[in-house]
């Protein structure tokens, strides 16, 4: 089995003025499509060749820089685009609500602390929200592609929400400015997918 690059449900202008066109081509048409390619010239001819991406990162060696890399760039954002859309922003409601609620006090918590954990990654690397199989949800941040459901990453569970910090996602349009990109992505998170992820993540 080949990967694919996923289409986008959107057009690349969508989401402006959060995320710039420009960065969204680049992003999806280069960066994403790169890993796309690696990721299937790593796993070309071996064992893990019809495996799904998340058996294969569940499974990981972590020694392998290839499909680490590539493995988590190609995952990382496939989920990425799925949790935004041009009709995003606002709060999440129902089960994945209660759940913030419970995690963190407030949404108001939870973006605080999901902003934190964001703006303080250093250098490239992503901020996710993550459930786990008793419904709880946490925050926590990885570098470079890693993401939670490699062993050993020190960040566990299943991802449900996740914002790209390396440069390229942003770079563009808000310079050395990543607390105005994380401000801005939550104008454009689909909470309603989100909470299709967390209840499939349960």
């Amino acid at each position: 089995m080949m990967f694919e690059l996923p289409s986008l449900s959107y057009a690349y202008d969508a989401l402006e003025p959060n995320i710039d066109a420009r960065t969204m081509e680049i992003h999806h048409s280069k960066h994403h499509n790169g890993y796309t390619t690696n990721l299937n010239n790593a796993i070309a001819n071996t064992s893990l060749s019809d495996k799904s991406i998340e058996e294969i990162l569940n499974g990981l060696d972590l020694n392998n820089k290839a499909l680490r890399n590539n493995g988590g760039g190609y995952y990382n954002h496939s989920l990425f685009w799925k949790i935004m859309s041009p009709n995003g922003g606002g709060i999440p409601s129902g089960t994945l609500a209660s759940a913030i609620d419970s995690a963190f006090g407030s949404f108001e918590s939870f973006k605080t602390e999901f902003t934190k954990a964001a703006a303080t990654q250093f250098g490239s690397g992503w901020a996710w929200l993550c459930v786990h199989s008793d419904g709880t949800v946490k925050v926590c941040a990885t570098a470079n592609q890693d993401n939670p459901l490699m062993p050993g990453i020190g960040c566990a569970g299943t991802p449900i929400l996740g914002i790209d910090v390396w440069e390229h996602a942003y770079y563009l349009n808000y310079q050395n400015r990543r607390p105005d990109y994380i401000e801005a992505f939550f104008s454009v998170i689909d909470w309603n997918e989100v909470s299709k992820l967390y209840t499939k993540g349960v």
